[in-house]
């Protein structure tokens, strides 16, 4: 049980404390309710972007990494279609370096066309070399819109097309900052070797000056029920034919995202599972496949991909696909089967929470779906799946009017 105190400053920031006495370390945390799905479908790419831009100075302080490194502190971030997250990790008795960076770039970043024009070309070069001049790069751009219509999960992180980074204006960059990096839309987690009362002090003292900013209400489309299955053949220089299948799944906090998620543990968890047993080993159809879900807060996606060994034709591969998913919508998972995917997820559950990091991520991520003790229930949400949801499940996902099939041929 991830233990925790919470606060909310009169600005909206609401402050997680996660004490943990037997590290030295200490973890600050900022996450932000904002990811690729609320950006302007003409303008994409623009969370992606502030991941870069925001390690590009703030509004009093040019340098982020000199004083970071004179404080022993390392940082990151990431962003997802859902959410932006950025983290420092330094010893305890400089925790307030941490929050004072922290601070001031979510006062105001220092805007400006030079760094702006610095941040489009790291990015635009990012863009080129990972989804255009990579072989299978333009899989997932492919696939999204395939598999959706309305929601803006059509589009990657990474954004739509390279010219919404490369046109990147400086007012649409700075309209985006102040929409949706603020107090009351940013959930801070302090955790590791410090006191509630100390980080009371120290948050109320960097952040409480900082003007809220507008809660940003999100109003995006449901996605509809797919009525029909979707295919595309693609043609590229690349290596092996590749074949890539996803099916609409529950969201995050749905019962059917914790059976999901175990189903593709059945599929594709590591060597002993159905489909590398199967299909690699045995039939020898693919050199490697796996299976797994994006993890989303609205309707997710579930995925398979292989890359077929040389030789074997597309419809053999899929068929033998399919052969494994009618096994699962026919027959009931043995109890064996079920506890052992259950026992590896309690135990990755066990190994993450290991980390005062993940801990932090996790407690931020929780809270912005609803409740930072929400994480607590994950494990029992996962213990509480049936061999009958399994079953049901795999025949609501794996229906064949609601899939999606990218042919990924081989020119070679």
């Amino acid at each position: 049980m991830l233990q925790f105190n919470r606060f909310t400053l009169g600005n909206g920031l609401r402050v997680i404390v996660h004490e943990d006495a037997s590290t030295p370390m200490a973890v600050v945390n900022v996450m932000y309710d904002v990811g690729a799905r609320d950006e302007d479908p003409s303008k994409t790419g623009f969370a992606h972007l502030f991941e870069h831009l925001m390690f590009g100075g703030s509004i009093n302080i040019s340098d982020f990494e000199t004083p970071l490194n004179m404080a022993g502190g390392e940082n990151n971030a990431y962003t997802s279609n859902d959410v932006t997250n950025y983290y420092i990790q330094l010893p305890a008795e400089n925790i307030e370096t941490a929050l004072w960076l922290e601070s001031d770039r979510m006062l105001s970043l220092a805007f400006s066309e030079k760094s702006l024009d610095v941040q489009r070309k790291v990015v635009s070069e990012e863009f080129k070399e990972h989804y255009i001049n990579k072989p299978y790069g333009d899989v997932w751009f492919k696939l999204r819109e395939m598999a959706y219509k309305q929601h803006p999960y059509r589009w990657m992180t990474i954004g739509k097309e390279l010219s919404h980074i490369e046109n990147a204006a400086l007012a649409d960059v700075q309209d985006f900052f102040f929409k949706h990096y603020n107090p009351v839309n940013a959930i801070l987690v302090v955790a590791g070797n410090i006191k509630t009362d100390q980080v009371k002090f120290l948050v109320e003292k960097w952040f409480a000056n900082i003007p809220s900013g507008k809660k940003y209400i999100r109003n995006i489309a449901a996605e509809p029920k797919q009525g029909s299955a979707r295919k595309l053949e693609v043609r590229a220089n690349v290596p092996l034919d590749a074949l890539y299948k996803c099916w609409h799944m529950d969201k995050r906090l749905d019962h059917g995202y914790y059976v999901a998620d175990l189903i593709t543990e059945v599929l594709g968890g590591g060597s002993s599972s159905r489909l590398f047993q199967r299909l690699v080993k045995e039939k020898q159809l693919f050199s490697n496949i796996e299976c797994y879900q994006f993890g989303t807060i609205d309707n997710g996606l579930l995925a398979v991909e292989g890359k077929l060994v040389k030789g074997v034709k597309m419809k053999d591969a899929e068929d033998a696909i399919e052969d494994e998913l009618d096994n699962l919508r026919k027959e009931k998972i043995s109890d064996k089967e079920l506890a052992k995917v259950k026992n590896k997820t309690e135990s990755a559950i066990a190994f993450e929470d290991m980390s005062v990091m993940t801990r932090a991520n996790n407690l931020a991520f929780y809270e912005l779906l609803g409740d930072a003790a929400l994480f607590n229930a994950d494990r029992e949400k996962y213990l509480a799946v049936t061999q009958d949801d399994v079953l049901n499940y795999s025949n609501k996902i794996f229906d064949p009017n609601n899939s999606n099939t990218l042919y990924y041929y081989s020119e070679n």
